[in-house]
């Protein structure tokens, strides 16, 4: 046991200085770059109009519970299903955040795979979800929202200047990390326990290993597998994926265990409040065949290039802290992370509230939830955590 959880810290160690930098960036998007900008290019989903959704999603990094929450409020306002789907998974999957830490956990042959792959599983979903889900079933479970104007009409450059959004930001980057600090806590807790307690035998029984070919399809379809059953979502999934590839798991398997944050357990639930039973099992189905596909497209893509590692760690992060560059960074961000938490309790603003549940920066004007009339309403980032308000309420 205390090896796991030993294995589990110096994992989080060799990541931290990449956390707090990515969710620093995600936090100045989220406060400079408005919503209105990002729903006005999603009325279709030309291909012209999947790669600019799939960079603003890039951009704009989020929790799965909160994307697929954005997702249906951007469709609900005009935007295109496809594109509001897109948008949801470049913003879980395509982030700098996950890149930097699958680099340091395994390597950067996993960072660039997971740009490849997304690519990739973009590109799939835009072919398949309007043959899949054609407009006259999505259509029908559009509920048409008013929009609030956050975009005040300001340029980038004003916006840069305006203290009130660098306030905003802080506020964004520290709400974001309450937000995915149970996500990152599971997700590195279960690796480590996953990569010293669990047996090779264990995953020789889940995942097929020795048969060429048929080790690489099996294991990118049973990867998704094991995403749904995990419960973790998002950058929580990244640990455990150094944990399969330590125990034999194939690269494609990896890389396709990692883009199925998306339709962990808890999010299918939320999908069939949201859409009803029969969008979501054709979601599940389009979403589990373009990771697989992704996946192993994307092994054979870096195999072709030699670019799948040759060797698999012995041990995911190494037993010690030393004083060396992964010291010195987390330090630094550290301090960052200090400063970055002093402004945003010194700032107030009353255009954003925090969600009693998961602790996430809401913006008032565009909520994922609401409860209760003004003055004493409370805002949420999605439905799924105003339903546990309400249930914590009631007990």
């Amino acid at each position: 046991m205390w090896d796991s959880l030993g294995e589990a810290f110096f994992m989080f160690w060799q990541t931290l200085w990449a956390l707090i930098l990515g969710f620093t960036l995600a936090g100045a998007v989220q406060a400079f770059v408005s919503r209105r900008q990002m729903q006005r290019v999603m009325g279709n989903h030309r291909a012209a109009t999947i790669v600019r959704t799939s960079l603003l999603g890039a951009a704009s990094s989020s929790c799965s519970y909160a994307a697929s929450a954005l997702a249906r409020s951007l469709f609900n306002r005009g935007a295109d299903f496809t594109a509001a789907t897109v948008f949801m998974v470049a913003s879980t999957n395509l982030v700098v955040e996950l890149g930097l830490v699958l680099w340091l956990l395994i390597g950067w042959q996993f960072a660039a795979a997971e740009f490849v792959g997304g690519a990739i599983m973009i590109a799939l979903l835009a072919v398949l979800l309007p043959r899949v889900l054609p407009d006259h079933i999505v259509s029908a479970v559009r509920d048409e929202e008013t929009t609030s104007a956050d975009d005040d009409g300001t340029t980038i450059r004003e916006r840069l200047r305006d203290r009130a959004r660098w306030n905003a930001a802080a506020g964004y980057t520290i709400a974001d990390l309450k937000m995915l600090r149970r996500e990152i806590v599971i997700g590195f807790v279960v690796a480590g326990f996953l990569a010293v307690a669990v047996s090779t035998d264990v995953w020789n029984a889940v995942f097929i290993h020795g048969h060429g070919g048929l080790t690489t399809v099996e294991n990118a379809i049973v990867g998704p597998a094991v995403a749904i059953v995990s419960f973790v979502c998002s950058i929580g999934n990244v640990p455990l994926a150094a944990a399969l590839w330590q125990h034999g798991v194939s690269f494609g398997g990896v890389v396709a265990f990692v883009f199925a944050d998306l339709i962990s357990a808890p999010l299918l639930v939320i999908y069939r409040k949201m859409y009803g039973g029969r969008i979501t099992a054709r979601l599940l189905a389009v979403f589990w065949f373009s990771m697989s596909v992704a996946g192993l497209l994307t092994e054979l893509i870096f195999r072709a290039v030699g670019g799948v590692p040759a060797d698999r760690p012995t041990v995911i992060a190494e037993q010690r802290i030393a004083w060396d560059h992964t010291t010195y960074l987390n330090i630094a961000f550290l301090l960052l992370f200090v400063v970055l938490l002093w402004v945003h309790q010194q700032a107030t603003s009353d255009a954003h509230a925090i969600d009693p549940v998961c602790g996430m920066q809401v913006e008032r004007a565009n909520p994922g939830a609401v409860l209760g009339d003004v003055p004493d309403r409370v805002y949420f980032c999605s439905p799924h955590c105003r339903d546990r308000f309400q249930a914590r309420s009631t007990t």
